[in-house]
């Protein structure tokens, strides 16, 4: 005998196929939707982990901004202090130059010469007087460059005058204040002239 199968097998087979169909969209839909999400919070995860490594070196920057700041000011105050530490050093060096100019004005000022004027400018000091004759000048400018302290006098002017009905010759005449250099053999006349 035959069997008839009067069940519609097709439309079951579509339904079957249907079924399968739809269930693999939703997997591959749910799959999908995953992989996106893993996806976007990968993404995030490494933006937010770049702005805050952005947000740390700008937090740097401005650490070293105002450390280079302070070093700035401390390099400023370090060249002010310089400039007075050698202002100081050159008034200590300086400090006898004056005695010395002094002492050596009036061990070499021949007799017959007589001082009215000092004037220093920096190293060159201007000396104004009288003198006796034109030979006590020459006298006192041989004396003068003879000098370790005192170098290189040059005359400016000299001319004859009346002073007191007295005929002098009034001068006028430049010299440099010069040091003189130390001697490495003498050890205290050496330490001596350094210390002054």
């Amino acid at each position: 005998m035959i069997r008839i199968n009067l069940l519609p097998h097709r439309e079951l087979k579509r339904k079957a196929r249907q079924q399968q169909f739809a269930v693999f969209a939703g997997i591959t839909f749910f799959l999908g939707l995953l992989t996106v999400g893993t996806v976007h919070m990968t993404i995030t995860g490494q933006i937010e982990h770049q702005e805050s490594r952005n947000t740390y070196m700008t937090n740097q920057i401005a650490v070293l901004d105002k450390q280079i700041d302070e070093i700035k000011q401390i390099r400023a105050q370090t060249a002010a202090l310089l400039a007075r530490k050698k202002v100081v050093e050159t008034l200590q060096a300086n400090r006898s130059d004056t005695v010395h100019l002094l002492d050596q004005l009036v061990r070499l000022l021949p007799d017959g010469v007589y001082l009215t004027g000092i004037k220093q400018t920096n190293q060159t000091i201007n000396l104004t007087g009288y003198a006796q004759s034109n030979a006590r000048v020459s006298t006192l400018m041989r004396k003068l460059e003879s000098s370790p302290w005192l170098g290189l006098p040059s005359l400016i002017e000299i001319k004859a005058s009346n002073v007191n009905n007295s005929r002098l010759n009034a001068f006028n005449l430049n010299i440099t204040l010069v040091r003189p250099p130390l001697v490495a053999g003498d050890g205290e006349s050496a330490k001596e002239v350094a210390k002054l």
